[in-house]
């Protein structure tokens, strides 16, 4: 009895200080005491929740023969829309909290929400090497099931809870990607709902405008209600080699090599100031030398990139077996840096050893929870951006995020982007090598001022024929936005597939010039 007592005495304090204090200070000055006391354990079973669901739908195989049914009942609210008029743009009706993109989605509350039930795996056919998917279907459940059976996805971005969806209609990327592209190069076929409620199905060769068009469209062309994405054989760990570097020319020309040897089935690499870095590259393997074997995603290990730090401090270059969905997530625990913002001792041993098996707070929880105060100064004093330049700009790029935004660490990704029909694609006929540059955190430049400071970091972008991923704040005009992006094949099926008053046009959805 003696501890449940305590436990009420301590929970009765702490609530009558958030009534003293109020909950808004609590959550924006103290906001790692609610994180940790309220949306952990609240994590936890959510993550249980849909991984139980996910098991035993797929054990029983009930999700092939749901699915067609669901797909009808999207249909059938389509056209009962355009019987009422056709009032209004639709949009999935997924609250806007769940999503991961930090951006609040306020057109949700004045579209038609069409309610999409679709988050289950439907088929894996490993002769054909396709997954057959649901685009609620998120990492975790795919790394989870695929890994069990010795399978693997070409490309696995790394948080747990980005969905299939989410990454065709926006975009993906991983370690990988150097070899294989973006996350929407490794789909062989995608399922819709159209505007005028009929079903389709685009590949390369059937409805091919179609199936070039729906990346990064955001959901203006239609509704996604299933995937096929290639799989290949997996194996048990990822050799990983860590190698400091020093001296930015030192570091891009390091970067740059390896990110062209595909013999490399994984370039990362961690920038911790712009003449410092660690360079990693992996390759699958089933042989492993104990001795240095790394479960790095245990919940008491140290957070992945603080670990990577430790090669840099030390200055001696390393080799790790670290096992591959371990590999896959390695920053999910730490949702790479942003953790320690919100908990600031989260990499301390002893909070591991205690409380790491509930971390990370799901990414939705943290929405929700974080109010309009707190979403405003998150909005002014805090970055998360990823920009997409050609890899022969990496050194200028990397001067221009010091003078503009000055944060690290900084994640570099490289990957292959083809030239296919699309938003997104090189300036020439050719295949490019491009890097991802991830920014995630609290500016350091003196004087940050968010759109002026943003603005001239994609004036840069532009510069270069790069991308911005759309999940980020946006704070380019209409023309710049099209300027970025190639609008023509988007804007041609707009009008074909009647999409203009059925859907917002992709800028207009996620642009803060638009939505404010």
């Amino acid at each position: 009895m003696e501890p449940a007592v305590s436990l009420a005495v301590c929970a009765l304090l702490f609530l009558l200080w958030v009534r003293v204090k109020g909950l808004e200070f609590v959550l924006i000055h103290q906001r790692w005491v609610f994180v940790c006391l309220f949306l952990l354990p609240l994590s936890l079973i959510f993550d249980i929740y849909y991984y139980v669901r996910a098991w035993v739908v797929f054990r029983l195989s009930s999700a092939p023969r749901l699915h067609e049914q669901r797909v009808r009942d999207i249909q059938k609210q389509v056209r009962e829309w355009k019987e009422q008029g056709s009032k209004t743009f639709m949009c999935t009706g997924r609250p806007g909290w769940l999503t991961i993109s930090l951006r609040v989605g306020k057109y949700k509350k004045t579209h038609k929400n069409i309610m999409i039930n679709l988050m289950d795996i439907l088929e894996v056919d490993t002769k054909k090497q396709i997954v057959r998917v649901e685009p609620l279907v998120s990492m975790g459940q795919v790394t989870a099931l695929l890994t069990s059976i010795g399978w693997t996805l070409p490309v696995l971005p790394e948080l747990d809870d980005l969905t299939v969806g989410g990454l065709i209609m926006g975009t993906g990327i991983e370690s990988s990607s150097h070899k294989y592209g973006l996350f929407q190069h490794i789909c062989t076929a995608y399922e819709l709902v159209l505007a005028d409620g009929s079903f389709v199905r685009c590949t390369p060769s059937e409805n091919s405008d179609l199936f070039y068009a729906v990346p990064w469209s955001c959901g203006t062309l239609g509704f996604l209600v299933a995937a096929e994405i290639r799989i290949i054989p997996a194996k048990k760990y990822v050799k990983l080699q860590f190698e400091p570097v020093r001296g930015l020319e030192a570091i891009c020309d390091k970067f740059t090599q390896e990110s062209q040897r595909l013999e490399n089935h994984f370039v990362e690499g961690l920038l911790y100031s712009l003449d410092e870095a660690v360079i990693m590259t992996g390759v699958m393997t089933d042989e492993v030398e104990p001795s240095k074997l790394n479960s790095i995603g245990s919940y008491y290990k140290p957070w992945f990139f603080k670990h990577v730090e430790n090669y840099l401090k030390t200055n001696q270059e390393g080799l790790e077996y670290i096992p591959l969905r371990h590999y896959y997530h390695r920053h999910t625990r730490s949702i790479f840096w942003e953790l320690q913002d919100i908990i600031p001792f989260g990499n301390n041993p002893i909070f591991r050893y205690l409380f790491g098996w509930m971390v990370p707070p799901k990414i939705s929880l943290l929405k929700l929870t974080q109010g309009e105060t707190l979403r405003k100064l998150y909005e002014q004093h805090h970055v998360v951006q990823d920009m997409l330049v050609p890899l022969k700009c990496l050194p200028q790029a990397l001067h221009t995020f010091q003078n503009d935004i000055h944060v690290y660490p900084i994640w570099l990704c490289p990957f292959i982007l083809p030239s296919q029909p699309g938003l997104v694609h090189p300036k020439g006929d050719e295949t490019e090598l491009y890097v991802d540059i991830g920014a995630y955190g609290e500016p350091r430049v003196k004087h940050f001022e968010a759109r002026s400071c943003m603005r001239q970091l994609e004036k840069f972008v532009r510069s270069v024929h790069g991308f911005q991923m759309l999940y980020a704040d946006c704070y380019m005009n209409r023309e710049e936005f099209w300027e970025m992006f190639d609008g023509s094949l988007y804007h041609k099926l707009r009008k074909q597939l009647g999409c203009q008053d059925a859907f917002p046009e992709v800028y207009d959805k996620i642009c803060k010039a638009a939505r404010h």
